[in-house]
């Protein structure tokens, strides 16, 4: 059964949820730590915690800004930083993720963590184990799930059109305005629209429903809930994945929706030729950005085969 509790980690409460083992007997403590994407939540994993949990305890955690968490207000770079603000970014999520392993799921030392991420939450998973790592406790291994890109990043600029290069400077100085920002996520936080970017992300249709429209809608209604849209739509110069990859040592296995409209399976193509620690690439056609939700019962035996690999 899905328990759904709360952590406080600076100040500010964090939703979690978590499935305990169905089977005993496990030579040591197992643990699964999934994290969600962009606008999503740890409910995105609806139809995979209970699927991975035989004999393990599998979590998932909503990030600051995201789901039930606490929506702290943005201060941007540039901006001073306000008492109870926070700068949403890369190192903040892998911070709280770091410490969520530490605090909440135990001493590495005592517990073999894997960690799932899915688009943004790839990032965030690569980056808290980077953090884990240099203090000699990361993952035994960690699974991206159509892993974010991040094509709008200034390292990338050169690989973008000329127009897009001009209108840069005009686009950053345009998204830092907060009256803007929240007259647009008011346009963008409707059941209208969000099924239309639904029915890009999930191409085969499947399991797009009304608890997936209100498991997304539902956090936008909360107090802050544009703050943090504010602050990722601002993140022009963060973590991508390429950097992180070159420092981890932990196996890095990748799984691709074939038909992801937004993250080109050809870039997860190129992390696997460049990156030692990237371990196996499986694409599943006719999928999209969220496989594990569209496709759980494709994806589940996948990961359960991934996480005992790194189990033995």
């Amino acid at each position: 059964m899905t328990q759904e509790l709360c952590w406080t980690w600076r100040g500010f409460s964090i939703s979690y949820c978590c499935v305990a083992p169905s089977l005993n007997g496990s030579p040591r403590r197992r643990a699964v730590l999934c994290i969600h994407g962009f606008g999503a939540s740890k409910r995105h994993w609806r139809h995979n915690l209970e699927a991975l949990s035989g004999d393990a305890t599998v979590y998932a955690i909503d990030l600051l800004g995201f789901g039930n968490s606490s929506k702290p207000i943005s201060c941007l770079e540039g901006e001073p930083l306000l008492e109870g603000g926070v700068r949403y970014g890369f190192d903040l999520w892998a911070e709280q993720v770091r410490d969520f392993c530490l605090e909440v799921i135990g001493n590495q030392h005592d517990v073999q963590l894997q960690l799932i991420g899915n688009s943004i939450g790839g990032v965030v998973a690569l980056n808290a184990t980077r953090l884990l790592q240099e203090l000699g406790q990361a993952p035994v291994q960690v699974i991206l799930i159509d892993c974010a890109q991040r094509e709008l990043d200034l390292k990338r600029l050169d690989t973008q059109p000329w127009s897009a290069r001009l209108g840069r400077p005009l686009l950053m100085a345009v998204v830092r305005q907060r009256w803007l920002i929240n007259s647009l996520f008011q346009l963008l936080a409707r059941p209208g629209f969000v099924r239309g970017v639904l029915r890009q992300a999930y191409p085969s249709g499947r399991h797009v429903d009304d608890e997936l429209v209100e498991l997304l809608l539902g956090p936008s209604r909360q107090p802050g809930a544009t703050e943090s849209f504010r602050g990722f739509v601002n993140l022009f110069n963060d973590w991508l994945a390429p950097q992180l990859l070159a420092q981890l040592q932990v196996p890095v296995r990748l799984l691709w929706g074939g038909a992801d409209p937004w993250e080109p399976v050809a870039e997860a193509r190129r992390w696997q030729q460049s990156h030692a620690c990237v371990q196996e690439l499986q694409v599943l056609e006719g999928l999209g950005h969220c496989p594990h939700d569209e496709g759980p019962e494709q994806v589940n035996p996948i990961l359960l085969n991934w996480l005992q690999l790194a189990w033995r």
